[in-house]
């Protein structure tokens, strides 16, 4: 009887989720269509975490360490007591439905209690990375209202928002968050969120809530410009369904790591939501410093199953030397949030014996295109259309574009229906939401290919796209063969200036240790581009830094690049070479 009584509350909570859609399947098994369904009143805290809370509270829900060897492990009963705990303390401290507040967890196991009792009093949460700095925060705060913030006592962050605060005094609460027993939440100013929580009574009751409310606001990691203020509402979660699902590959018997700070939306895709949907279990490495191998004995001690990426990390792994670990418990690989070099594809899959599924979204989507599950990757293809969105490929004036055309990427949508998985708007900004969002049209700026089998090829931002000699030119193609190259760890193409071309192609690179500037190196590259693509999109020049300039998140500034050689124009760079 007891079996019986397990199996079935093991099925309550691994089918859940379809509960809040309707789905169709080909042929092949393969996901075809998914109709989002919620009531309006929808929020994921207390429909799908207390759900499974009630179901099976002893369900393991999250698995935590960190770099000093501590451990947690979390079940659904105690995500639901800990997260009721949380909302208590905030409510008592004055926070209400409709306040934004920031959160700067890094990987700590509070931000799960911290973001779940947000969404359960109605608030909005502001996730944010640790490398921010006083001006950041100061344009932060008054570009958002930001009345609380929560963050951790590791580092400058502290200090930082402290500084911030001498300028705008919006703040009411700053709660300081000690997130191993090395740190300390004691500093004077802030509430000590560790010490402080047990002297609360756990939320007792449902705050309503409506879903077209806010729900997630997101300063976007954007490579030009001040960073936008895309928020979401309360169904943005059911979007992650397929994140998860079809995606990810991920069953509730799953331990699934996405290697992402809790500061960017990356982590919405893959440490929350829709693998909490399906009732697994994430898996959650704290660390200060990215170490490629401390991060593969970490797969191989608990036993990974599912995994997910930035394509950087995946060549930091290869680089590392993958044979040197069991990374044998890893079933199913994916990554997004830059373009996947094919050669990255095949030394994974020659390494695990799994094919890394590629997706391509945004802070402001959820996965818009994707490599689902039961399919067939092509290495390098960001997958076809997602079944939530209807996705098409434009030219500057709005027109589709046939397949092998490059065009923008967009989203068509309805006016009189709510698109799950897509942000509301620009917080504040009528205007820069219009630009983007017009004529039931959600311009992503964003340019790709699709071929006669649907799958889409990614090319670059509308404005990274090079223009030479007649040429239309994506940056992807030209840095992935480069990528392939032994002497390149990273590289960044952007169109230059020339007084003959008008503007030739450019490559930026940082080396691999071993190797040296040198005009010989600059041709053996430049040769090598030659072999592998059409003679027209070589780099005529080429350029060797320590480091390309970055956004936050990773992103390469190429528009930052661009600036540079338009400044220094009349200066010779260290080692550049035309022909």
């Amino acid at each position: 009887m007891e079996i019986m009584h397990a199996m079935e509350q093991n099925r309550l909570v691994e089918t859940l989720y379809q509960t809040f859609c309707k789905e169709t399947f080909d042929e092949n098994g393969v996901l075809n269509t998914f109709e989002p369904i919620y009531p309006d009143n929808f929020n994921f805290a207390y429909d799908v975490v207390d759900q499974i809370a009630a179901y099976q509270p002893d369900r393991r829900a999250m698995v935590w360490t960190n770099e000093h060897g501590e451990e947690r492990i979390f079940t659904f009963g105690e995500m639901k007591y800990y997260s009721d705990l949380t909302a208590g303390m905030l409510r008592d401290y004055g926070v209400k439905k409709g306040d934004m507040v920031m959160l700067v967890l890094g990987r700590h196991y509070q931000f799960w209690f911290c973001i779940l009792a947000l969404h359960k009093l109605g608030a909005v949460a502001i996730n944010s990375t640790n490398m921010l700095t006083d001006k950041d925060y100061l344009h932060r705060f008054s570009s958002a209202d930001v009345r609380y913030i929560i963050a951790t006592a590791e580092g400058e962050t502290a200090a930082h928002v402290e500084t911030a605060c001498q300028t705008y005094h919006g703040i009411r609460e700053k709660f300081l968050v000690a997130g191993s027993k090395l740190a300390s939440g004691k500093r004077p100013g802030w509430i000590d969120f560790n010490a402080e929580l047990e002297r609360h009574q756990p939320l007792d009751h449902r705050i309503p809530t409506k879903v077209e409310e806010p729900l997630l606001l997101y300063f976007t990691s954007g490579t030009t410009g001040n960073p936008k203020m895309a928020y979401h509402n309360h169904t943005y979660p059911i979007g992650h369904i397929i994140t998860a699902k079809y995606w990810h590959g991920i069953t509730g018997s799953d331990l699934h790591l996405t290697v992402a700070d809790t500061g960017w939306a990356k982590a919405s895709w893959g440490k929350i939501y829709g693998q909490w949907f399906v009732g697994a279990c994430l898996f959650v490495y704290d660390f200060t410093k990215f170490d490629p191998a401390d991060l593969m004995r970490m797969i191989a001690k608990y036993r990974v199953t599912s995994f997910c990426a930035p394509p950087t990390v995946y060549r930091f792994l290869i680089k590392e030397g993958m044979e040197q670990y069991d990374l044998s418990s890893i079933r199913h690989a994916t990554t997004a949030g830059e373009a996947l070099n094919p050669e990255v594809f095949h030394r994974f899959y020659e390494y695990t014996g799994v094919k890394i599924m590629e997706a391509f979204g945004q802070s402001e989507t959820t996965a818009l295109t994707v490599n689902l599950l039961g399919t067939e990757p092509k290495p390098g293809s960001m997958g076809k259309c997602s079944p939530l969105y209807e996705i098409d490929l434009v030219d500057a004036d709005g027109n589709s574009v046939p397949d092998g055309t490059v065009g923008e990427i967009v989203v068509r949508t309805r006016h009189d229906k709510m698109q799950v998985g897509l942000f509301c708007g620009y917080y504040r900004d009528k205007d820069l939401t219009y630009k983007v969002w017009h004529d039931n049209m959600y311009h992503t700026g964003d340019t790709a290919w699709r071929d006669e089998d649907g799958y889409f090829w990614y090319v670059g931002r509308v404005d990274d796209v090079i223009k030479a000699s007649g040429y239309r030119i994506g940056p992807f193609e030209i840095e992935s063969v480069l990528m392939e190259h032994p002497a390149v760890r990273e590289c960044a193409v952007t169109g230059a200036s020339d007084p003959i071309r008008g503007t030739v192609v450019k490559a930026t690179v940082v080396l691999t240790s071993g190797y040296s500037p040198s005009q010989e190196l600059i041709k053996e590259l430049q040769e090598h581009v030659k072999k592998q693509t059409a003679p027209y999109k070589y780099p005529r020049i080429i350029e060797f830094v320590d480091e390309l300039p970055k956004t936050f998140s990773g992103k390469i500034k190429r528009a930052e690049i661009r600036r540079q050689d338009e400044a220094r124009q009349a200066q010779p760079a260290a080692v550049m070479q035309r022909v």
